[in-house]
């Protein structure tokens, strides 16, 4: 029987109750698919950072390094540790170390899930760049506390990072309804966007069945608002990605449906897979919060493992799920309920 190593940091907040019921998600459809999962849970979180003085120990990513892929609940708890340190000494030091360049958000509205918008038909696949652009973490503060502070924060684009991006955008396109968004700012950042739509160009001389448009960041955050329906694959810089994916996972119902994938692409180490919505301290151990996103993240971790049927059957799951109206609403149901009914619904 095949079997898979997955490494579990559930972190904090809610994040530990949807990893859980991911898991269980998980196991059953593995079972039902003839392979096997192997979890090792690691307490990584800022509870862990409290104790230790970090967010995970030295040899952290080497300990991951072993897993065939990563299962994330959820990292964060700013009343107690800063955003930027939990951020900082987890999760942006796992994409990094393991090229984890490609994260993947899926956008579109579940069976049963009603959005924001009129529009009802929608399937947008988003693509971030992960590693490099604005959250490369490159610059420094002088003078601090003083009236002549100086903080300089320097975004890095690579010719090698942004064109790897871009191929893998186009590829999805390619594979999807051969369309493909490429975001910029390139008429106020006269030097690294100009430099992302010269190579989205030359990229499309080589993609000549992908329809290329390029927009201004601000432009395709109206359209997905006023016209999703109109876009297939979108690929922006990693500030520009993240941005553009709260809109996604608003325009899909709210951030209990948003779903993510941290791809390494030539799979030299593992990816990680996430729902987006964060940690809610505000909610975390009322049992309420939404395992969706999770589950959906979970069905992305099997793809990418190979097993494609299973994946099919956990996201046929949450669709039979939602389509009776379980979970399509905040806090109506618990999360043991909508997990029970994504089991049930396991064929």
């Amino acid at each position: 029987m095949k079997s898979y190593s997955i490494a579990l940091i559930p972190g904090d907040g809610i994040g530990r109750d949807v990893t859980g019921a991911t898991w269980t998600v998980l196991e059953t459809v593995a079972k039902r698919s003839g392979f096997a999962l192997t979890g090792t849970e690691f307490p990584w979180s800022c509870r862990f950072f409290k104790e230790a003085g970090r967010m995970m120990p030295e040899n952290g990513i080497e300990t991951l390094r072993s897993f065939d892929a990563i299962l994330l609940g959820a990292v964060g708890w700013p009343s107690e540790v800063p955003d930027s340190v939990s951020l900082h000494g987890l999760l942006l030091p796992i994409r990094k170390a393991f090229v984890q360049y490609a994260n993947i958000r899926p956008h579109r509205l579940l069976p049963g899930v009603t959005g924001p918008l009129r529009a009802e038909s929608f399937d947008i696949l988003c693509i971030r760049e992960n590693t490099e652009g604005e959250y490369s973490g490159a610059g420094g503060r002088v003078h601090q506390a003083t009236l002549d502070e100086v903080a300089v924060e320097t975004s890095i684009f690579t010719r090698a990072g942004v064109e790897r991006i871009l191929r893998f955008g186009f590829e999805q396109a390619r594979a999807r309804r051969g369309k493909l968004a490429s975001v910029t700012k390139s008429n106020a950042q006269k030097y690294s966007m100009v430099f992302w739509d010269e190579i989205t160009r030359k990229l499309a001389a080589e993609y000549t069945d992908v329809e290329v448009m390029s927009y201004h960041v601000d432009a395709l955050a109206a359209r997905m608002i006023m016209a999703p329906e109109s876009l297939d694959v979108v690929v922006a810089s990693n500030l520009f990605g993240d941005i553009l994916t709260d809109i996604g996972a608003a325009i899909q119902g709210g951030l209990g449906y948003a779903a993510s994938a941290n791809i390494n692409p030539d799979r030299s180490a593992p990816s990680m897979f996430e729902p987006v919505h964060g940690s809610a301290p505000d909610i975390a151990h009322l049992g309420i919060a939404n395992p969706i996103a999770a589950i959906w993240s979970g069905a992305m971790m099997l793809d990418h493992l190979g097993e494609t049927d299973a994946a099919s059957r956990v996201m046929k799951a949450l669709e039979a799920t939602t389509t009776r109206g379980i979970g399509t609403l905040a806090g109506k149901d618990r999360t043991d309920a909508i997990t029970a009914a994504v089991v049930a619904a396991l064929t």
